[in-house]
């Protein structure tokens, strides 16, 4: 399974991004609100700045406490991006997010972001595609 049909699947197309001089209080208010683990940092929607998630809140809280809340999201978020691209392949993109321990990829044409995938939904895919693949086998030994 491709990328893009991982894309096509979601219920949602959009794709929430903060900028990177909000606060972090306020994207902490994004995430819990769409009960999503993390957020592109783009001034346009369509350029990756960085990304911002729940690890980056937490992993400060740790650290500083409750004031790290009143922080700009630049100060906290995640600058080394992985992305990937629509033609890739499930696997592929699960082993990267293995490899680089993420688990939001920007999907990127060129430089312009067209989407964002989370390991949840690939493996979603890779279960549906898992799933298909065992039924069409289960046919074959019975002779459907």
């Amino acid at each position: 399974m491709l990328v893009q049909q991982i894309l096509n699947g979601k219920p949602s197309k959009k794709i929430s991004t903060i900028t990177a001089d909000a606060k972090v209080s306020e994207a902490a208010e994004v995430l819990s609100s769409l009960r999503i683990g993390a957020l592109v940092v783009s001034s346009d929607g369509e350029t990756v700045e960085g990304m911002f998630s729940e690890r980056d809140i937490v992993s400060e809280l740790g650290k500083r406490g409750a004031g790290c809340m009143d922080m700009q999201v630049s100060e906290l978020m995640t600058r080394e991006i992985f992305t990937c691209s629509k033609t890739d392949t499930a696997h592929s993109v699960l082993q990267k997010m293995t490899d680089e321990r993420v688990r939001h990829l920007p999907v990127m044409e060129g430089e312009k972001m067209i989407g964002l995938i989370s390991i949840g939904d690939v493996v979603l895919a890779r279960l549906s595609e898992m799933t298909m693949e065992n039924q069409a086998l289960e046919g074959m030994i019975k002779g459907f």
